[in-house]
């Protein structure tokens, strides 16, 4: 593994407060360890705020595909597509 890829792995620590200890009791009901819970969480909290960006760069993608002229293929299957949905 070279030092570019190396990931530290370590211990985080934080202050609860009874709001936590509560959303910790519940994502612990299932069984599942403090540390995997909040783990878990961590996890979960960094794909919602990647998702926005992902979305982001969709509606993009679907705008250029718009821009298409009509009688390339994307331009085609795409107005083909937005046909089918509106028909008259």
């Amino acid at each position: 593994m070279s030092r570019k890829t190396r990931r530290r792995i370590g211990y985080i620590t934080f202050r609860s407060d009874a709001e936590a200890e509560r959303a910790l009791d519940v994502l612990t009901q299932d069984g599942n360890s403090r540390s995997a819970a909040i783990r878990q969480a961590v996890l979960e909290a960094a794909l919602r705020k990647k998702r926005p960006a992902a979305m982001r760069r969709a509606v993009l993608r679907i705008g250029n595909d718009l821009l298409q002229p009509p009688q390339s293929p994307q331009g085609r299957v795409l107005r083909g597509e937005v046909g089918s949905l509106h028909p008259e």
